[in-house]
């Protein structure tokens, strides 16, 4: 179906008629991004050139240039201790912009810390915010809770996140988020919603175990529940799963998730995102 013109959804409720003439003031779209394996930053480059918008990174004075391990470690002590790292500064003057695309990484199911510094810099207050992000296994949905509490007075939209390995899956998956929720026209996929779930046969529980066979932080997880529907090219899986606790940390778990699995026609099942 043709969605709304993206101009007239926004400047229907924001914008006044400029003194020349009738016309209506276009929103001015930035997208400020911090990047550091550069999956966000392809992100942030493929919704500014769809856009036509502004584009910034976000770039800390002590770049997290080590290895992944070493960023886990320093991130964590600076989550711990409640330390943020130096930004330098950006040449974006937000208050400018009426809309800001917010690229991020996860990391510990949330924004990354330079992300955290920004937001104690900037006040995004009667701003339109677009959250998009990439992870290793979910978190969109934790840290766009976490951007409301840090900026009440901004209004944060729909955001889109995708999994550092289905990359190649971004140019389509950009396309058709821009599309449904009105950023540009075009036709887009609009899907159903997932029925009610059952418990999970014998079959879907062999997908499920097999989409998330190749990442070790799932390997004690087993799925309960499950309901599907049909996408283009193939079906989608929702399953209810249940992490045992680890070894030697009995505080973790049992922690009940929802894992989101795709399986295109002929191919293998592929889990898209977790939400815990």
């Amino acid at each position: 179906m043709k969605t709304v013109k993206w101009i007239l959804a926004v400047t229907a409720v924001m914008f006044a008629a400029v003194s020349c003439g009738n016309k209506t003031k276009a929103p001015k779209v930035l997208v400020l991004y911090y990047s550091q394996t550069s999956n966000t930053k392809t992100l942030a480059e493929e919704i500014a050139t769809r856009l036509g918008a502004d584009i910034e990174e976000i770039v800390p004075v002590q770049p997290y240039d080590g290895t992944y391990m070493e960023t886990i470690e320093r991130s964590g002590k600076e989550r711990e201790s409640g330390i943020l790292p130096e930004l330098q500064p950006i040449s974006s003057d937000i208050s400018a912009y009426d809309v800001v695309f917010l690229g991020y990484p996860i990391w510990f199911g949330t924004y990354a810390r330079p992300i955290a510094t920004l937001l104690d810099q900037i006040d995004l207050s009667g701003k339109k915010v677009v959250p998009f992000c990439t992870f290793g296994s979910g978190g969109l949905s934790s840290s766009v809770k976490d951007l409301k509490e840090k900026q009440p007075g901004a209004e944060i939209l729909p955001g889109y996140g995708v999994r550092a390995a289905r990359m190649a899956a971004v140019p389509k998956e950009i396309d058709n988020f821009l599309k449904q929720n009105g950023f540009v026209e075009g036709e887009y996929i609009k899907l159903d919603e997932f029925p009610e779930q059952h418990p999970v046969s014998e079959e879907e529980a062999a997908i499920f175990s097999e989409a998330i066979s190749e990442y070790p932080m799932m390997s004690n997880t087993s799925a309960t529940a499950a309901a599907s529907r049909s996408i283009p090219g193939g079906t989608e899986y929702l399953f209810t799963a249940v992490s045992a606790p680890r070894e030697g940390a009995p505080q973790m778990g049992p922690m009940e998730m929802k894992v989101y699995v795709t399986v295109e026609d002929g191919g293998k099942p592929e889990f898209t995102q977790v939400v815990r």
